[in-house]
């Protein structure tokens, strides 16, 4: 596969649905079909969480009404709640959960909203999982907790038999539940789900993805206005239920990203050379966001235990720079984008099976949009085109510049995106961790324009074997010396809005 290096920037207006003037020109085949290639006639890009936690979290504060309109302020089209499978939770929080979920449905009509869990998963750690709304969700999701989790199944530690009971819960959700969607939480934060454990849950078809990056983004702000600690909480080491395989530096964030995500040509793009999709996601994980002014009442040491419940949140009037976990409201710091088809339910739970996903940081970019075309065809995120050996396949990257001020009062800068592209090679080991070929095929500078969209291609000429093509960007604050990779965050000295990157998910691309 040789590759021309020719590239373009093209920059427009911040409207969107307004013409893009050229500058320089570029050819007129890519002006003319822009937007179709990058399915904008195809696709409306609705931005969601699926991590989130409430006053029935034994580590939590906010009523469900608290979550839902704090991510509405922040633009949150879609979002779930994921309450931590535990046994007073099972016990006597399941069904008061979805009195609250429903009321908020009828309350914010614009939020689309599940009730999920965060799922202790036998022989790993946690997972989002969700499912379609209706008349019996609240009885599924019990029975799903009480029979499934491993915190009331006593199947946490990792062995082959507590492994084989985590895909019998992914079979249970197959068969008795709807447009059921699993996602695997902060997998390098305790070492705790091997490579073998992502590819046989993927391999079930109902385990989407991963979090690319975790959410306790605002961990890390530094002391004495912040906690001291890391991103997403990622401060441990190998612990006794650790997969031995992986190295000291997989328990560390990079830009806030997980190791697994950040790493070129690790194990997300191990997984991802095998030519099937594995989805990376971003969340807030909200227990606790850091600015608030709400908190939660003191109450006896065993009060959750005995009711499945915090009291409701109290106004301080004081702004908590040093609250536990320190995360962001949904939407305010992490966005994860889906492409969907309508705005539905069943429509963005498809789109978010179909890998149609990007993800970003602190507002890095307003609007990401990728797409690759060779041979008549055309694909976006998580996509696939097939063309001719020999041919030749472009890929077209349109970001949007940040025009409005985020969490820390200014613009962000979008200084690089580098388009990255691995070998399609099949089947790997189940405990692969590596692709060597992954490579930045090239790196792009935009020109800085608040508001405006910047367009590159690139073409791979004479394409002989099978690839998949995605994107990274970043404000190029922190990377490796004299490279362009992301570094490991600091432990109690990361400001996240310091060190921002944005990623897609990949288009794959094959020849016959």
């Amino acid at each position: 596969m040789s590759s021309s290096r020719r590239r373009f920037l093209m920059l427009g207006a911040a409207v969107a649905g307004t013409s893009l003037a050229a500058a320089p020109p570029v050819s007129a085949d890519i002006t003319s079909e822009l937007g179709r290639l990058l399915g904008r006639n195809r696709y409306r890009w609705l931005i969601g969480d699926h991590h989130t936690h409430t006053q029935y979290s034994y580590d939590a504060m906010y009523t469900v009404d608290n979550v839902v309109a704090g991510a509405r302020l922040h633009g949150v089209d879609w979002l779930v709640i994921t309450d931590h499978g535990y046994q007073a939770h099972e016990k006597s929080s399941v069904e008061p959960t979805n009195v609250d979920v429903r009321a908020a449905r009828r309350k914010h009509r614009d939020v689309l909203l599940w009730q999920g869990i965060e799922w202790n998963v036998p022989g790993a750690e946690h997972a989002t999982v969700f499912f379609a709304p209706g008349p019996h969700e609240a009885t599924l999701l019990r029975t799903f907790e009480r029979d499934h989790d491993s915190r009331l199944t006593n199947s946490g530690s990792g062995s082959p038999e507590n492994e084989a009971k985590a895909l019998a819960a992914v079979r249970w959700l197959r068969q008795n539940t709807r447009d059921p969607i699993v996602v695997v939480n902060h997998p390098s934060r305790n070492g705790r789900v091997a490579p073998h454990e992502l590819r046989a849950m993927r391999d079930t078809g109902l385990v989407i993805g991963m979090e690319g990056a975790p959410g306790a983004q605002a961990d890390g702000f530094p002391k004495p206005n912040g906690n001291g600690g890391a991103r997403g909480g990622y401060v441990n080491n190998p612990g006794s239920d650790s997969w031995p395989g992986y190295p000291a530096e997989a328990y560390r964030t990079y830009g806030g990203f997980d190791w697994m995500t950040a790493k070129l040509g690790g194990v997300w793009d191990s997984l991802l050379s095998e030519g099937k999709g594995f989805w990376i996601t971003s969340n807030s994980d909200s227990h606790y966001n850091r600015g608030d002014v709400l908190t939660r009442p003191a109450v006896p040491g065993d009060y959750y235990d005995k009711t499945g419940k915090y009291p409701d949140p109290v106004n301080s009037g004081v702004p908590q720079l040093l609250a536990p976990y320190a995360d962001f409201y949904p939407g305010e710091f992490s966005r994860t984008y889906v492409g969907a088809t309508a705005r539905t339910h069943s429509a963005v739970a498809s789109a978010l099976r179909a890998g149609r996903i990007w993800v970003t940081h602190g507002g890095l970019v307003d609007n990401l949009e990728f797409a690759a075309y060779g041979d008549g065809q055309f694909a976006t995120y998580g996509e696939r085109i097939r063309v001719r050996r020999g041919s030749s396949v472009t890929v077209v990257i349109a970001a949007r510049l940040a025009y409005r001020p985020n969490g820390s009062g200014s613009i962000p800068k979008l200084r690089r995106l580098d388009l990255i592209t691995g070998h399609t090679t099949g089947t790997a080991s189940p405990d692969a961790m590596s692709a060597p070929g992954t490579i930045v095929a090239e790196s792009f500078a935009p020109r800085w324009w608040p508001g405006h969209t910047v367009v590159f291609q690139h073409t791979f000429r004479d394409v002989r074997a099978p690839f998949y093509a995605r994107v990274r960007g970043t404000d190029g604050n922190r990377h490796s010396p004299g490279g362009i990779e992301p570094v490991s965050d600091v432990i109690g000295d990361s400001d996240p809005f310091k060190d921002l990157w944005c990623y897609t998910n990949p288009v794959f691309v094959d020849v016959w």
